[in-house]
């Protein structure tokens, strides 16, 4: 179901994914009205769209309860997007990662429930699953979270399950798996590794892999994720909610593949040496394991595909290589 003429607040609207969200959804014909407060968005990922008519930026933030309140007025669905992501940040300052990841969602969610919109689409995290060893990863099986990061997003579901079933309002969460692609930053401790690599490739640099190289991850292009998003705003109730009690979903967005870390190493070199010969041979260098990570992550799908008809177009090496143009065309 294509989404269009719907009023839609994209919190985080500045953010890597939030960003994407926006233009796919104005693209649609939709009026988006993006809440950020720049604390890890940026200007630039949002400047195209200022000149737009549907578009509204408030300067706000989701732990002051009268920009929450301001932002949901009149909308019909949220994509609560913005979050304080990184579990390292989190383990060096869980007061912060808390206030926003916490505070700032039950804000939020609760100004949501009092402008009666219509569906709150929030996006939950695959380090719920923690230190359950299991494989792939499935929504209904999950274990103790490895860090603070971990500890609010499984917090966030707590509550998207307890305010569906007291406040009747519909929610869905999507339990993203390592997300990639453009407008992603490079840049800062907290950088992702697809990104991180990239631009140190790109400056002819060796990447530091922590750890060996085999630990591996369900890298997720950032088109799949933009879908998922759109399925969840738009799958029919009647085919979401009559499997449980509550009006309240979780699913898996991810491709289901898993890539590890030399893997996808070798990938991005390989790509990236179309717009650079020498970067063929550049190789990288390994470090200490990262306090908090999991060592092997990989989704089951199946849920989504069930019941939102999710159908994820892009696998690790065609979103790189699209990804890997991006970069080079807007970073070089």
């Amino acid at each position: 179901m294509k989404l269009e003429n719907s009023k839609i607040l994209i919190t985080g609207g500045a953010g890597f994914i939030g960003s994407n969200l926006c233009e796919k959804l104005l693209k649609n014909n939709n009026h988006v009205i993006c809440l950020d407060n720049f604390l890890t968005g940026s200007r630039k990922n949002i400047e195209k769209f200022l000149s737009n008519g549907k578009f509204s930026l408030i300067e706000g933030n989701i732990c002051n309860i009268k920009d929450c309140n301001k932002a949901v007025k009149g909308v019909d669905y949220v994509l609560h997007q913005a979050a304080l992501g990184s579990v390292p940040r989190s383990i060096i300052d869980p007061i912060l990662t808390t206030d926003i990841n916490i505070s700032g969602f039950v804000n939020i969610l609760s100004a949501s429930i009092g402008a009666n919109v219509k569906r709150f689409v929030y996006a939950a995290s695959s380090s719920t699953y923690g230190d359950h060893v299991g494989l792939p990863k499935v929504e209904e099986k999950i274990g103790n979270p490895l860090s603070p990061y971990a500890i609010t997003k499984y917090v966030n579901e707590m509550f998207a399950q307890n305010f569906s079933k007291i406040y009747d309002i519909e929610i869905i969460g999507l339990r993203y798996f390592n997300v990639f692609g453009k407008n992603q930053s490079p840049d800062g401790a907290y950088a992702a590794v697809i990104p991180k690599f990239m631009i140190q490739l790109m400056n002819h640099k060796s990447p530091i892999i922590n750890g060996d190289g085999n630990y591996s991850r369900d890298f997720t292009y950032i088109e799949n994720v933009v879908q998922a998003n759109i399925l969840a705003m738009t799958t029919d109730s009647s085919k979401l909610y009559s499997s449980c009690k509550v009006n309240h979903q979780v699913f898996n967005v991810a491709y289901g593949q898993r890539t590890t870390l030399n893997e996808l190493f070798y990938i991005l070199r390989k790509s990236l040496s179309k717009f650079d010969s020498k970067i063929l041979n550049i190789n990288p260098i390994y470090g200490d394991n990262r306090e908090g990570d999991i060592p092997h992550s990989l989704a089951s799908i199946e849920k989504a595909k069930k019941f939102l008809k999710y159908a994820p177009l892009f696998n690790v090496k065609s979103g790189i290589e699209m990804a890997c143009e991006w970069y080079w065309k807007n970073l070089k």
